[in-house]
């Protein structure tokens, strides 16, 4: 085993700090980033609905719409997450959102339905790595004590873009044509030109100073940090900082694979594997296959999309409820819990059939699912050090995204020989094999980003 030494890190100077507006700067940043990310993933669920009866789709063409984005990102969080432990977190950053706008709307004005896959594929590509970089880098930047709180409201943020996807979804479809264009193409471009601002606004943020360390980059890394830590002390008008804790670390070497499931890592990477390749069927199975579930109902897609959208309030507002959670509850439990919880509401949400019944089981599953959602963003931030995050979680993370990809062509047949109860009983068996897998393998984490090799 290799030896660890005790020393004052990059994490030990990035804990001590107060918390300042440049902290608030990168949660709102980033924030602003996963919005069009969580955007285009529920975009998916609405093109499903609204592009059957123009394109003359089958169930294994709408299948292909909602999953073709996911296909993309799959293939995205594997490389460029792997990739971003080498050229870092801002770099990755600056070439994902310009992969995904540029492709995004070049599928705004797809000639034909394989064209629209293609291009979706490509523009998951540039997002796969969105969700997983957003967990690294702020897990990596922003202090132990206020980590999971700036963590959720940069999700709370970022998923103010799902009702948002749902009621702008629901104006354009009902409009004819719009500059010779029809609605849906005008969600697609929404996408491409509010990432390309998002683009511009994260020109200057800092690279990761722990990126650089762990790249034994150390010249790089103070000069981040001094620059970061001279503008809180003038924020806060201090002469002086706490001093560092010491920390007992581990030699900084590359990440490999075969690392990830070796020592301490292996229980923690086969937890996060089995939990990636099931959250995705309880968490964005409602929100990419709730418009088409409402239409099987009887609903017409105008009204399918109202009920969604109105559904999808409860994510930004589940997220902000996870705020004080997050830091007051271990992780692992309130994954569990809140994973329950979403068995439950959308087994209510499958049976309904009064309006009401349905908005409101739609509703409660949607705001759990962001109690949930944000706890397994930080939990998984924090149960691999510094150097292997970026490969551990991207490669996990990418995961959830091949689900994703499948479901659809498990789901929309199931739905349609068998209806919306046999999907629904369907997922909550899954959760409930989840929450097993997080109960007996997950490690407890809250409140830390580990970088010891014996805790």
């Amino acid at each position: 085993m290799a030896t660890t030494e005790s020393r004052i890190t990059v994490a030990s100077r990035i804990d001590r700090l107060p918390l300042s507006s440049i902290h608030r700067k990168l949660a709102f940043v980033l924030g602003v980033g996963t919005f069009f990310d969580l955007y285009d993933i529920f975009l998916g669920g609405l093109l499903g609905a609204v592009l059957v009866e123009p394109f003359h789709l089958t169930t294994l063409e709408t299948a292909l719409i909602i999953s073709s984005g996911f296909m993309g990102m799959f293939v995205g969080a594997v490389v460029l997450g792997v990739v971003s432990d080498y050229i870092g977190r801002r770099a990755m950053y600056m070439i994902n959102l310009l992969i995904y706008s540029l492709f995004s709307l070049a599928a705004a004005f797809a000639p034909g339905f394989l064209w629209i896959v293609i291009f979706r594929f490509l523009a998951g590509f540039g997002l796969g790595a969105e969700p997983p970089l957003t967990d690294i880098y702020l897990g990596e930047m922003i202090p132990r004590q206020a980590r999971g709180r700036y963590t959720a409201w940069s999700y709370t943020l970022g998923f103010l873009g799902v009702p948002l996807a749902g009621f702008v979804g629901r104006y354009f479809v009902a409009q004819t044509s719009i500059l010779s264009l029809s609605g849906w193409r005008w969600l697609l471009i929404i996408g491409a030109l509010g990432a390309l601002i998002v683009w511009f606004l994260r020109r200057n943020l800092p690279e990761s100073p722990r990126w650089h360390e762990i790249r034994n980059n150390d010249v790089a890394a103070d000069a981040t940090l001094s620059t970061i830590e001279q503008q809180v002390m003038r924020e806060h008008r201090l002469e002086s900082l706490p001093e560092p804790q010491p920390v007992v670390v581990e030699p900084q070497k590359q990440a490999t694979i075969a690392e990830i499931f070796s020592g301490i890592y292996a229980r923690r990477t086969t937890m996060l594997w089995i939990f990636q390749i099931l959250q995705t069927v309880g968490y964005y199975g409602f929100g990419s296959l709730a418009p088409v579930v409402l239409v099987s109902k009887g609903f017409s897609v105008v009204s399918s999309l109202n009920y969604a959208a109105l559904s999808f309030l409860g994510y930004p507002l589940g997220s902000l409820l996870s705020i004080p959670l997050v830091e007051r509850f271990e992780r692992k439990w309130l994954i569990v819990g809140s994973a329950i919880l979403i068995a439950l509401f959308g087994l209510s949400f499958g049976f309904a059939t009064f309006v009401p019944l349905i908005v409101a089981s739609g509703f409660l599953l949607t705001t759990v699912s962001n109690i949930f959602s944000n706890s397994f963003h930080i939990y998984q931030a924090e149960i691999f050090p510094t150097r292997m995050r970026g490969t551990a979680v991207g490669i996990a993370y990418s995961l959830s995204r091949v689900t994703s990809a499948v479901l659809p062509f498990v789901a929309l047949p199931v739905l349609k020989s068998s209806g919306p109860v046999a999907v629904f009983v369907g997922t909550a068996i899954i959760l409930v094999v989840l929450c097993v897998d997080v109960a007996w393998l997950g490690p407890k984490s809250t409140g830390r980003v580990l970088e010891t090799i014996s805790h």
